[in-house]
């Protein structure tokens, strides 16, 4: 329990590890996280990250630069005199940070390594319907998401489960590991395990433009799809010259399908887009300029066809 550890996150997804670590009783002697941003309506509340909150209400000291490289910032770090860093959902750091500690730097990644390396792990193994991931702990070097393992636990993903519902059960088994990694360090039982580069695949970021529904594809695949950038950056078509985001489906096989992208609806219950082989059942949706909703409510306002 000797340990001196800085801790580097921003998200809720951090907040889990970093309170388990916290409960644990490990001495976490400062915070790295990112700087506090206007949101809301009109921009004009100032936003502080997750980490950040949980860092104040529990004492531990905070820092939030906007350069990782400012020798300002570098500094105050190295006056933490940490023996080990903790990194889950945080940016990419500099060699001079990443490297300052005596013990290194460890990270938490979504996915077991070295499948999935990159910035969107959960996203893309739900989109390629993969049936299991999980997360991995191991010591950052130069190459992204390339460095040697300590720990990793697997977990199912659902075949209607979206990546936001993945992603909720993930930080807390990331907790688990990231207090298992940190209790191995401490007692010096660490066994590394080098990566197996012939098992790798990649997680690259996604973006908005790159989220449009093509239903010229199998009814899996557009499930996978739509489930697997749900709720966040979302998945989406086009409505009455509007974007609709699609946020949950189900998959429909009972009647042959028809013109790809045509939707079908009752009015009332149901409303359904064809595709190549099927037919996705839309479960969640939202229109631009609307509230995001469920079908039937969806339907009382809209007429398909």
């Amino acid at each position: 329990m000797n340990l001196r550890i800085v801790f580097m996150g921003t998200p809720d997804f951090a907040v889990s590890s970093l309170e388990k670590l916290h409960q644990a009783g490990y001495n976490i002697v400062g915070v790295v996280t990112a700087t506090d941003k206007f949101g809301g309506r009109g921009n004009k509340k100032l936003i502080e990250s997750p980490v950040k909150k949980y860092a104040e209400t529990h004492d531990i000291p905070v820092l939030q630069p906007k350069n990782l490289k400012a020798p300002e910032f570098v500094e105050s770090l190295r006056a933490l005199d940490a023996d080990i860093q903790v990194v889950v959902a945080f940016r990419m750091l500099p060699e001079i940070v990443w490297n300052m500690p005596s013990m290194g730097t460890m990270n938490l990644h979504g996915s077991l390594l070295p499948k999935y390396r990159g910035a969107a792990p959960i996203n893309w193994a739900v989109i390629n319907g993969e049936k299991e991931t999980g997360v991995t702990t191991f010591f950052l070097k130069h190459e992204i998401d390339t460095g040697d393992m300590l720990y990793q636990a697997k977990m199912d993903i659902g075949e209607n489960e979206t990546a936001g519902e993945v992603h909720d059960r993930m930080k807390e088994l990331g907790a688990e590991v990231i207090l298992k990694s940190i209790q191995a360090v401490d007692s010096e039982e660490i066994v590394l395990l080098e990566q197996d580069d012939t098992l790798v695949s990649k997680a690259p970021k996604i973006f908005t433009e790159t989220c449009e529904i093509d239903f010229n594809q199998s009814t899996e695949s557009v499930h996978n799809f739509i489930r697997g950038l749900s709720p966040y950056p979302t998945a989406w078509t086009m409505f009455e010259d509007k974007k609709l985001k699609i946020f949950k489906t189900e998959k429909d096989y009972e009647e042959k399908p028809g013109e790809v992208g045509k939707m079908t609806s009752d009015n009332k219950h149901f409303l359904k887009i064809s595709t190549k082989d099927g037919y996705v059942k839309v479960l969640e949706l939202q229109l631009q300029g609307k509230k995001r909703m469920d079908v039937k409510s969806f339907l009382n306002g809209y007429s398909i066809g």
